[in-house]
């Protein structure tokens, strides 16, 4: 037992801290209805501020903290209630773009100002140990206090007190809450500000254990969701209660991964396993019921006529001809961007067509990846059929993340395949089946009959002939029956089952046909690239993925295009511009263009609006104007018939419409 004390000691004292965050992140979510991606942001944020102060300034680091809690846990609550608010009935995927567009932001500042690398900083508070069958420190003893004070303390402020009953009423019923007499939305600002500020103790807990670090210290923060689903998103003791579970469980297992090679990986993992094991077991029912959103439907215009459509194509095929001469040096990254377009074809079926958040599809277009390099390697099978080969082998993967979206919806959802994806980052791509050592693995060009091996230009040409057959693959299937019953699945699953329709069988095929997509994707970017890799593949590339998709509008294949550009090709023409910068600009607008989406206004409907009610110039007298369409967007079928004619008043029929 006593071989094990020390590692139990570190658990609790991590589990503390990981319980504390979770504990600050259960309370906005309670308050507000949106779930904060960002959490670990703001003690990322808090905790550079401490150091500044601290190390850099020589403020006292009692003072330091209090101002770092008031700067960054008071007033970015303060505003980010302000941007909640307008969030709460907004979909998942556009939660999603506003708290990574507000991390992208905190890292990018705080990489510009104190650079990438890790900043060791010392401890704070006394480091002296006293014996209790083991050593353990008065900073550990310390840290596990304040983490049962706040946990408690908060615990009591929701259950006993008339502003906490307050603060679990107002997600539910705002107007309810407020003939009580008081202000929903300062009671949602309050808790706001305690749980910013929760979270930046937090960070300033955890700094002098992890170092300072922009990127890890925020990814640590987040395995306080695995403690947030312990707590079943509700609960602040038992948030608290289960983030001690996963620190000592890590701590256990970190003892023995020392021990077996083969358990690598899996202490960092235990948080997610919770997350995951806790959403798919409970499943819907027994969380929090998440408020209903305003759901965008994908654009749907009448095609354009033929002479139109001809021209268009014919231009697109000149200038994808020419393109290779045009941009010369940058064209591995234009072939890259076919990869990417075809990978956000596959995530746009599930977040606009049918309204599923996959936040693993990173481990998708991995998995495909790794599957072409081995079958055209080692199984040496013909290019096309490694590539096709690799889709289907990324299919299994797509079905077991269906299990998931058979049970949860939502913000649930997405959580639950943000863990799955991290699971497949720290266990599966460390295994050698995948990359070893952390290596990579070749990914060879085709070899085109009569010509050999494809050179960079043969080969953008291939890229793009293989987007363009997955692009024909996407619009069969939108307007096929497949694509009406994905839409009525996004609509009401209810209404589906209603009609004869399962629910499970269409969410099994939706995912087995985008991881299949996706597969594809990952052996033509392997390709582009050279060799298959596990960088530029984590579980925080799936949350930017999902953001810049959203951003770009409803249209499937439109949006999947210019995603793909944005991410790839416009970066490539910014060299000059600092990558720091680059993240804080794209932080900036997804914040904004959230806030827009949130808000209801779509500007196709504007612009269609705005057109279908100019009128001519230089015409006698006013041309009646046609009203637009409010069923423009749906299937004709689905589309009412106009209400009859409402019949005069009595009163002025017998009068002649006199008054």
């Amino acid at each position: 037992m006593d071989v094990w004390l020390p590692f139990i000691v570190v658990g609790i004292t991590a589990g503390a801290v990981y319980g504390l965050a979770g504990v600050g992140l259960v309370l906005t979510y309670r308050t507000s209805g949106v779930f904060n991606f960002a959490h670990g942001a703001l003690a990322t944020a808090g905790a550079y501020l401490f150091f500044e102060l601290w190390v850099k300034n020589d403020v006292p680091w009692f003072l330091a903290a209090v101002i770092s809690v008031l700067i960054v846990g008071v007033l970015f609550g303060f505003v980010l209630e302000r941007v909640a608010r307008r969030l709460a009935k907004a979909a998942p995927s556009v939660i999603v773009v506003a708290t990574v567009g507000l991390l992208l932001i905190i890292q990018g500042i705080t990489s510009k100002r104190y650079g990438a690398e890790t900043i060791t900083i010392d401890s704070f508070l006394p480091t002296e140990t006293f014996e209790v069958s083991v050593n353990v420190g008065y900073n550990q003893l310390i840290i596990v206090l304040v983490g049962i004070v706040i946990a408690v303390g908060l615990g009591l402020l929701l259950s006993r007190t008339r502003i906490g009953i307050a603060m679990r009423g107002v997600v539910d019923d705002s107007d309810l809450m407020e003939l009580t007499g008081l202000d929903g939305a300062a009671v949602r600002r309050l808790a706001w500000m305690i749980g910013g500020s929760v979270a930046v103790i937090s960070g300033i807990l955890l700094a002098p254990i992890v170092g300072l670090d922009p990127i890890r210290l925020t990814y640590l923060v987040v395995q306080a969701f695995g403690a947030a689903a312990i707590g079943r998103f509700r609960s602040l003791p038992w948030t608290f209660v289960g983030g001690l579970i996963i620190g000592v469980v890590a701590a256990i297992g970190q003892k023995l991964e020392s021990e077996h090679t083969s358990l690598a990986g899996l202490p960092s993992s235990v948080p997610f396993f919770a997350l995951f094991g806790v959403l798919l077991l409970v499943g819907k029912r027994g969380l929090p019921t998440a408020a209903p959103v305003r759901r965008q439907q994908p654009e749907h215009f009448a095609p354009l006529p033929l002479p139109i459509r001809a021209g268009a194509g014919i231009a697109l095929g000149v200038v994808v001809i020419f393109l290779p001469n045009l941009v010369d040096a940058r064209l591995a990254v234009y072939t890259s961007a076919c990869g990417l377009a075809i990978m956000f074809l596959s995530l746009s079926l599930l977040v606009k067509m049918s309204a599923q958040v996959s936040l693993c599809h990173a481990a998708f277009v991995a998995v495909g990846a790794v599957a072409f390099s081995r079958l055209s390697t080692e199984a040496n099978l013909p290019w096309f059929l490694a590539l096709l080969g690799a889709g289907l082998i990324t299919v299994p993967l797509g079905l077991i993340v269906a299990l998931p979206a058979v049970r949860l919806a939502g913000i649930y959802l997405a959580l639950a395949t943000f863990a799955f994806g991290l699971l497949m980052e720290n266990l599966i791509y460390r295994k050698s089946f995948m990359f070893p050592q952390g290596g990579t693995r070749d990914a060879p060009r085709p070899d085109i009959p009569g010509v050999g091996l494809a050179n960079d230009k043969q080969y953008f040409y291939v890229a793009v002939a293989i987007l363009a057959a997955v692009i024909v693959l996407v619009l069969i299937l939108q307007r096929s029956r497949l694509g009406r019953l994905l839409r009525a699945l996004a609509d009401s699953p209810l209404a589906l089952s209603t009609y004869g329709t399962g629910t499970t069988t269409t969410l099994m095929l939706l995912f087995a046909i985008s991881a299949f997509f996706a597969g594809i994707a990952g052996g033509v970017i392997a390709v582009g690239n050279g060799a298959a890799g596990p960088g530029g593949l984590g579980s925080l590339q799936s949350l930017l993925w999902v953001a810049v998709i959203a951003i770009t509008g409803m249209n499937l294949v439109r949006s999947s295009i210019l995603a793909a550009l944005a991410l790839v090709v416009l970066p490539s023409y910014l060299a000059d511009l600092d990558a720091d910068y680059q993240a804080i600009g794209f932080g900036v607008l997804a914040i904004l263009a959230s806030l827009i989406t949130a808000s209801g206004f779509d500007p196709v409907t504007w612009i269609k609006d705005n057109l279908a009610g100019s009128s001519r110039v230089g015409t006698k007298g006013p041309i009646p104007q046609r009203g637009a369409d409010a069923g423009w967007r749906r299937a004709s079928s689905s589309r009412k018939a106009p209400a009859p004619a409402r019949e005069e008043a009595p009163e002025l029929a017998m009068s002649g419409g006199d008054r």
